[in-house]
């Protein structure tokens, strides 16, 4: 189907002074959780659980999540359990900490929806560009019963699904105008490893390069690529916007997480700690 023109879409490219401005903004309305400390020190007897994400802890949304539900964990588990936070990719990657969930050597994780794909292919859909019009629709979509089922969709390769996180919508950036889709002919986009989403830049005459979140910012930098698609929250939390000339805001998909951890370990949990 032919795509919504970018061009109808809001943007901003005029230099890097506005995209000081955007983040001025930005930093007004940002939760502040401290950074410091996020491991806690667990007691000897304590259930270790050890959550490992790729963001910040105070500029993201799913960083300040985790540290919130670190913080309820250990004021309320009465020396049950211990949640240790790890951000930043300080211990896996999102591409490294499915495996690492399996190995027992993390107990919680909440990577992007696209990094399911080799478990299962039903996250497809949250790839899909202009699926959804916006986060309530995907609200919509995730606490229907077909979207419920998909928590339990990868049980069999031993990974459960605890509750969908949102992010937001996606927006593109580039280090050149993108006011219409031929702008994105020929140019190099970071793009999370998604069949789907690959196929997706390669259809607006784009070169797709799979790579790590947390390698992002250098390669902009670089310019081992072009440009980029992500949320706000990303290319604020990560700084993005230091290292790109604007952004298309085209709302054109999302990026959400699931909170997951393995089924064995689940299993293994009383009732009263699940």
């Amino acid at each position: 189907e032919t795509m919504p023109s970018i061009n109808k879409a809001h943007s901003c490219y005029s230099g890097r002074k506005p995209m000081r401005m955007i983040t001025a903004a930005l930093t007004a309305l940002t939760l502040s959780v401290s950074a410091s400390a996020v491991a806690a020190a667990c007691d000897d007897g304590e259930i270790v659980i050890k959550f490992s994400h790729v963001t910040n802890t105070d500029r993201h949304p799913k960083g300040i999540a985790a540290t919130l539900l670190q913080q309820r964990v250990n004021d309320e588990m009465n020396g049950k359990a211990c949640m240790e936070v790890f951000p930043q990719s300080t211990l896996y990657n999102d591409d490294q900490v499915l495996e690492a969930l399996l190995q027992g050597d993390v107990q919680l994780a909440a990577p992007s929806l696209s990094k399911f794909e080799q478990f299962t292919k039903v996250f497809r859909i949250f790839d899909l560009p202009f699926m959804f019009k916006n986060i309530d629709a995907v609200d919509a979509f995730q606490n229907s019963d077909t979207g419920q089922a998909m928590k339990e969709s990868m049980t069999r390769r031993g990974l459960l699904g605890l509750a969908f996180w949102h992010n937001g919508m996606k927006q593109m950036s580039a280090n050149v105008a993108l006011n219409s889709p031929a702008d994105a002919n020929g140019l190099k986009f970071r793009v999370q490893n998604s069949d789907v989403l690959k196929a997706q830049m390669a259809a607006l005459g784009g070169s797709p390069q799979p790579m790590a979140f947390s390698e992002v910012y250098g390669a902009l930098q670089t310019g081992v690529v072009d440009g980029q698609e992500n949320t706000w929250s990303n290319i604020y939390g990560q700084k993005f916007f230091e290292v790109q000339d604007g952004i298309t805001e085209t709302n054109h998909g999302i990026i959400d997480y699931m909170l997951v951890t393995s089924t064995d370990w689940w299993d293994s949990l009383d009732a009263d700690v699940r």
